[in-house]
């Protein structure tokens, strides 16, 4: 069997084939592990189908497992796994919106949501692109199109000081074994937003102040008033 790019990518797809499996990774693209029978009710399947699942995509190497005592929840792999996902959600077509909930469900998700660490929709293109054009980020100089685990972008010295704005270190952010900066094409808005540790870590100094809480749906997020002026003053960021 010809292997013209070095990787079989047929036992992952194969993973991913099944429509509980994939309702199981795509409920977790929030970050936040679940249990067993979380992921069984959110997939429409017994418990004992759910663990056969979840057993597989261990094997798999796209979930993980996260013990509390007597109790294990599951989780994503990693950011790598999560974006795999979102960007299947591309050439995916939509799911048909049944009921009024679905349909503020889709809304809401559109608005501002997370995925997986960092934020996603309207609200996570804008901060980019808001980003980049108050040169608060700034192509990486050793940025190389066909190793995506290097940094696509760094932050400039005024853009450090923004970040401190919202109790981001980005020397320390910088530090960790994940990649620093780059983007994913949003499954919704067909556009760039921030991802990477530098994604995790903005998201996660929004959150901490306010400027975004959690909604009724998984992976939802709520802009507050306070997180639109934030936005505003420290990003030039309007939504």
């Amino acid at each position: 069997m010809p292997e013209p790019y070095g990787s079989d990518i047929a036992p992952v797809a194969a993973l991913l084939a099944d429509r509980a499996r994939a309702a199981m990774l795509t409920v977790l693209l929030d970050g936040r592990p679940l249990s067993a029978g979380e992921l069984a009710r959110t997939a429409g399947v017994s418990p004992a189908t759910a663990s056969s699942h979840l057993g597989k995509l261990l094997d798999g190497g796209l979930v993980s497992v996260v013990k509390q005592g007597r109790h294990r929840y599951y989780r994503l792999k990693g950011a790598e796994v999560a974006s795999v996902i979102e960007t299947l959600s591309l050439i995916s077509p939509r799911v048909q919106v049944r009921s009024l909930r679905q349909s503020r469900q889709a809304v809401a998700l559109g608005e501002a949501r997370t995925c997986y660490d960092h934020l996603a929709g309207r609200a996570g293109v804008a901060l980019f692109d808001a980003m980049i054009t108050r040169g608060l980020l700034e192509p990486a100089l050793d940025a190389v199109a066909d190793e995506p685990e290097r940094s696509a972008y760094e932050v400039s010295d005024k853009g450090e000081k923004s970040l401190g704005a919202i109790g981001v270190d980005v020397a320390a952010v910088r530090a960790s074994r994940r990649r620093f900066a780059g983007h994913c094409l949003d499954w919704t808005e067909r556009r760039p937003h921030l991802n990477g540790a530098l994604g995790a870590a903005v998201t996660a100094g929004m959150i901490e102040h306010g400027w975004f809480e959690r909604g009724r749906s998984r992976r939802s997020l709520l802009l507050t008033e306070s997180g639109r002026t934030g936005l505003a003053d420290v990003f030039g960021c309007v939504i």
